[in-house]
């Protein structure tokens, strides 16, 4: 074989495996997450309930929109324009519709008032239908 070329057939083996002397003797076990719950409720304890961030309101619009129904979700406190717009990509994957953050709102496209508070729910929010 010439010099230039690299052999392909595999070759020898690595050699010694800098990891083969390792073992998981003396490290702590990962707990489960069922386990947790289990001693919780053995103990009698409840488990933690679901923080409640606030009130918000879920309308529906149609003025000043060409007669198309738009979901405005309002009344946030306390959260940012970070947090806005990942609820917001939520709703929008959970309706299959368009949806945006405008002015401290989230509006989705079409009437998806029940779904919009499914979502606001399993957040921690008290999603409250406001008007017609």
């Amino acid at each position: 074989m010439s010099k230039d070329k690299i052999p392909t057939e595999g070759g020898q083996a690595l050699g010694q495996n800098p990891f083969g002397a390792l073992s998981s003797a003396g490290l702590p076990v990962a707990p489960k997450a069922g386990l947790a719950q289990a001693q919780a409720a053995a103990a009698g304890k409840a488990p933690a309930a679901a923080k409640n961030r606030g009130r918000v309101d879920i309308r529906r619009e149609t003025g000043g929109r060409g007669g198309k129904t738009v979901t405005v979700v309002e009344g946030f406190v306390g959260i940012g324009l970070p947090e806005k717009e990942q609820l917001c990509k939520k709703m929008r994957g959970a309706c299959g519709c368009g949806g945006t953050v405008k002015d401290g709102t989230i509006e989705i496209q079409g009437d998806q008032r029940e779904t919009v508070a499914r979502i606001l729910t399993e957040a921690g929010f008290r999603p409250v239908f406001a008007g017609g």
